[in-house]
């Protein structure tokens, strides 16, 4: 069982560099234990021009047996010699996949502290594989690897070279070449799809190979044509596995939801055609206005929930009033995008100090969201099923109690404005409503009258005398408790 990675210098990186990436040095073959064989690392060729890594995997087919308990594809008992006798030493599989995931655990990951700017800058990279099964044809091979930005051949290996006429296996020669992924991105693929070609998992497949598939395919498995197919065969085809991941990844896409789209809608929507000019984006005219209004509320530690991909997280940092910016969001994914949106990996240290992206749940109560100043909520409450709602409300408003709340959401009176969507229709696919003036009104007031704060309200975008703002913003300020600020006032005297 064989793979090779190939790479080729370019200026002022040698090609050896793939050395320091892959954290085996070039000049020494090495080996490593694993539950089915051996692992053997070596380089065929390493100079400044052209880098070649070789990962070797030498099955114990005894072993392969005893840790499967007599059971082989499927876990269908195989006959006695079978067992044995297969293509398992041969032919790349999930044996393949762990061991790359064991022997360049950190290249899978992207560290790499001796040269992590190669590490995060796409390379020109070769990868063969000169047996791998593909179960549905060359087709499919190709079908799998090319969306993600790889030149794919898949040639068929013959049953035998001597009678051609027996046609061809279902095995190919691959051989993939990119100039535009990262190594780790590279790993990440082969980890994931070599046992989806393979179609079989060669070890008990349990509920943490879902936050392994999730890992390896972050950043690419949510949006690929083939992710139904990617998800079941990974995951043995386990119902239960198989839906929860899908439930999964389809929170990942809601939450990445392409950016450039909404906000070409949003200018559409905006968009006033007697303007000669090209108008501000609604997008940019939200943040704008948000950060006005927590300017005026004299706020310096804000909350952003809901903060998606980190727009408004990194305007608010161009202001020095604010001292400390949270984002927060369930997708892990939504996170990573912020983090490189906003460079945090190369921010300075006083700059890093007053940003922070956390994970989590808006419709849970947080004991970390509470003592800031302000929390903005902005295109958040639309993509919330109404009766989830009150669980956002207490979660922010009675739990994490800012000083100032700022709210924004559709105005759905104004989607008339915009002539290509059709009547009855929402703005995104993911909106499980949207507000009318009054609608949005009689909710904040409710809202606000619970849990002892006043709100007032600001249009976004050209004010319509018909159909009103293409987006509407709330602003609640908590009311002063006077009996507090009475008792306050006594220990202050008694002190």
């Amino acid at each position: 069982m064989f793979v090779t990675i190939s790479t080729t210098g370019t200026a002022g990186h040698p090609a050896t560099d793939l050395g320091y990436l892959l954290h085996k040095h070039p000049g020494r073959a090495q080996a490593f234990s694993t539950s089915y064989g051996t692992a053997h690392v070596f380089y065929p060729e390493a100079d400044a021009e052209r880098c070649t890594a070789a990962l070797l995997l030498e099955i114990d087919t005894v072993a392969l047996v005893r840790r499967g308990k007599g059971k082989g594809r499927g876990g269908a008992p195989d006959a006695a010699l079978a067992q044995y006798v297969n293509d398992r030493p041969y032919a790349a599989s999930s044996l393949l996949a762990v061991a790359l995931g064991n022997v360049f655990s950190s290249a899978l990951r992207g560290v790499c502290t001796a040269r992590p700017e190669r590490a995060a800058a796409p390379l020109p990279l070769r990868i063969e594989v000169p047996a791998l099964p593909a179960r549905g044809g060359a087709g499919l091979v190709r079908g799998l690897f090319e969306p993600l930005g790889w030149t794919v051949t898949a040639d068929p290996v013959p049953l035998d070279t001597a009678f051609p006429e027996w046609g061809e296996s279902r095995y190919v020669r691959l051989v993939l070449e990119s100039d535009r992924l990262t190594l780790a991105e590279a790993l990440r693929h082969l980890y994931v799809l070599l046992p989806v070609l393979d179609d079989a998992k060669h070890y008990w497949v349990s509920a943490d190979e879902v936050d392994k598939l999730l890992r390896a395919g972050e950043g690419w498995l949510a949006e690929h044509p083939e992710h139904k197919l990617i998800t079941s065969r990974y995951l043995s085809r386990r119902w239960s596995l198989t839906r929860q991941a899908m439930e999964r990844l389809e929170l990942v896409r809601l939450a990445e939801a392409d950016d450039s789209e909404v906000e070409d809608l949003d200018n559409a929507v905006a968009q006033d055609t007697g303007a000669e000019e090209r108008p501000t984006p609604l997008a940019v005219q939200r943040r704008e206005a948000i950060t006005e209004a927590l300017r005026a509320s004299g706020a310096a530690r804000v909350l952003d929930l809901g903060c998606g991909q980190g727009q408004l997280v990194q305007e608010l940092l161009k202001d020095v009033r604010f001292t400390e910016i949270v984002g927060v969001d369930v997708s892990v994914r939504a996170l990573t995008i912020a983090a490189r949106r906003l460079k945090l990996d190369r921010m300075g240290e006083r700059q890093a100090a007053r940003v922070r992206l956390v994970q989590g749940s808006l419709a849970y109560t947080d004991n970390r969201l509470k003592g800031y100043d302000a929390a903005v909520l902005s295109e958040v409450v639309e993509h919330l099923d109404p009766p989830r709602l009150p669980a956002l409300e207490y979660a922010v408003f009675g739990h994490a109690r800012p000083r100032t709340v700022v709210v924004t959401t559709p105005n759905a009176e104004y989607n008339v404005r915009w002539e290509s969507l059709p009547a009855g229709h929402v703005r995104h696919a993911d909106h499980r409503f949207e507000w009318t003036r009054e609608e949005f009104r009689d909710w904040a007031a409710t809202v606000a009258e619970r849990h002892g704060y006043a709100v007032g309200f600001t249009p976004v975008g050209t004010d319509d005398p018909e159909v009103g703002p293409p987006t509407q913003m709330a602003v609640f300020t908590i009311k002063k408790d006077k009996d507090k600020d009475k008792d306050k006032e006594k220990e202050a005297k008694a002190a």
